[in-house]
C-alpha cells in the first residue's frame, strides 16, 4: 500500500471538469430562469374583477 503526503494529493483533470461541468450548467440554469421570469405578467389592482362590485 502506497502512503501519499497531504502536498501529494491533487482533484486533477477529472476534478476539474466536474466543476466546469456544475459551472456551466449553473449558468445555462439561471440564464433560463431569467427569460421565464421575463415572461411572468404580474397583474395589476385595476386589471382584476373587484368581487365587492358583485355582491
Amino acid at each position: 500500500m502506497t502512503v501519499l503526503a497531504a502536498g501529494e494529493v491533487s482533484p486533477g483533470l477529472l476534478g476539474f471538469l466536474v466543476v466546469a461541468a456544475i459551472g456551466a450548467a449553473l449558468y445555462l440554469l439561471i440564464k433560463s430562469m431569467n427569460k421565464q421570469m421575463g415572461r411572468i405578467t404580474v397583474p395589476r389592482d385595476g386589471d382584476l374583477p373587484d368581487e365587492k362590485k358583485a355582491e
